[in-house]
């Protein structure tokens, strides 16, 4: 053993890696499977008018060289190529540039897709994700022992998600110093799952439990990440618990796995020996892996000025990168708890003009709340990009003023790549008149309501988000 060695992290770095693996396999896939109607050649906000006002140094990507549909097929199934085989345990086994060459690469291909993926890809988790990502390049091969000093920048950046997250809540919302955002949460949040109405319907003084819990777990629990074991592990293990809990109440795409993944770089072997043999011998670390992580450690050190300052400000922002790497970010999550759940309802018709006889018909999303009768269903760590934006749509026009008309448009001429985002296309053979959009208040049925109807959700209808629009009434 090396002195930069660590002793006891055998099986932590083999979660960490297998598990950052498995979040790069869902983020490449949705990323294939999303981008021709996002931000392809004909999606609703194309790469290639976005890079025509931009300079690699303002969004570093691979596809300033050159972008068409098919370059981001090849770019975005490498991915997926290479992280499926880092999953199946194919890299560790490489030799060490190798190995650090294909973590590199991975991280490369990412970025370049999120620094060209415009507002469907302005989410905190794409900057974790890189962040762990690149972070791993310096977790060595399966021949190499764990490097103490990466261990270590894995607690920091679990620590920065973490408590940054409870200071953002502490100075944010008044509901969460008063333990009432549970009151509410589990109904508003962006994409309930199959158990958010039972965890909704629990009892209010369970909610401020939950609350004082997620308090403790955000604002005490991180400093024991820096502390000796078993104190170390123990805080780990309960911000997975902690996570855990908030997987099975709703949908925040890999936010969760990831940060249960960085947990486990804190869980040393010995927590592990009662169920495999976790003894292994390592050979002499190579002196430049040693140098590079040292001057990885330097840099992140540096780096954490920008992160730092910002938890400490009183008008922290809740989540920012400091550079277009996406290296060394600051994090955080619902500062701000909304009372109501609106979701807009996007409809289309047949007739040109309304009648008393017009029928309107609902296209049905994936994820977001629409048809009463659908219970919610579980996508994550699956990001569904779209369903994401429709919240962020019902909270307010101006978040959607970008993009929604386009996608309006796109729903008009019947475009199969962006049907492919629904669930459900009332139009199947031919392309509607005209599309409109009406605002909806959504709460979860109470018991009696749920028995009595059958429904998941209640609903009633509030305003006009969008006013009836043919091809000839978009820009």
């Amino acid at each position: 053993m090396d002195w930069l060695d660590a002793d006891g992290y055998t099986i932590g770095r083999l979660l960490v890696t297998r598990g950052l693996a498995a979040l790069y396999v869902v983020a490449f896939l949705a990323a294939l499977l999303q981008f021709r109607a996002l931000i392809g050649e004909r999606g609703i906000l194309p790469v290639p008018q976005f890079l025509a006002h931009r300079s690699f140094r303002q969004a570093p990507s691979l596809f300033h060289w050159r972008y068409s549909d098919r370059v981001f097929t090849v770019v975005a199934a490498t991915g997926l190529v290479l992280s499926a085989a880092t999953l199946a345990g194919v890299t560790e086994r490489l030799p060490l540039p190798a190995c650090m060459g294909v973590w590199l690469l991975m991280w490369a291909l990412y970025l370049s897709i999120v620094n060209v993926g415009q507002i469907w890809y302005s989410f905190g988790w794409e900057s974790l994700l890189l962040e762990a990502g690149l972070l791993a390049v310096f977790l060595g091969d399966a021949d190499t022992a764990p490097p103490f000093l990466v261990l270590i920048l894995l607690r920091w950046l679990l620590f920065r998600l973490e408590f940054g997250a409870g200071l953002i809540k502490m100075r944010g919302d008044r509901c969460w110093r008063d333990l009432t955002c549970l009151y509410y949460h589990h109904e508003t949040q962006p994409m309930p799952g199959p158990l958010s109405r039972h965890f909704h319907l629990l009892p209010n003084p369970l909610h401020r439990i939950e609350v004082a819990g997620n308090h403790v777990t955000q604002l005490v629990v991180p400093f024991g990440l820096f502390l000796p074991q078993p104190v170390a592990g123990i805080a780990a293990t309960l911000m997975i618990v902690t996570q855990l809990w908030l997987v099975v109440s709703g949908n925040f795409a890999w936010l969760n796995w990831l940060t249960i993944v960085l947990a486990l770089s804190v869980i040393p072997d010995g927590f592990y020996s009662r169920f495999a043999d976790t003894a292994r011998e390592y050979g002499s670390t190579p002196l430049p892996f040693t140098v590079a992580v040292v001057v990885l450690t330097v840099l992140v050190a540096v780096l954490s000025y920008w992160p730092v300052a910002n938890m400490l400000s009183r008008r922290q922002a809740m989540n920012a990168s400091f550079n277009k790497w996406h290296f060394v970010n600051t994090y955080g999550a619902f500062g701000t708890v909304t009372r109501t759940r609106r979701e807009v309802i996007v409809e289309g018709t047949d007739d040109a003009v309304d009648t008393p006889a017009t029928e309107w018909r609902e296209y049905e999303f994936k994820g977001k709340p629409g048809d009463v009768y659908r219970r919610p269903r579980q996508y994550a760590p699956y990001h569904l990009r779209l369903d994401w934006l429709m919240w962020f749509a019902a909270i307010s026009r101006d978040y959607a003023a970008g993009w929604f008309p386009r996608f309006v448009g796109k729903l008009l001429e019947n475009d199969p790549d962006t049907l492919r985002l629904l669930r459900h296309n009332p139009f199947p053979d031919a392309p509607p008149r005209r599309i409109r959009a009406r605002m909806f208040r959504y709460r979860f049925a109470t018991r009696g309501e749920r028995r009595a109807t059958g429904q998941w959700w209640m609903r009633e209808e509030l305003w006009d988000f969008m006013l009836p629009m043919s091809r000839e009434d978009l820009p």
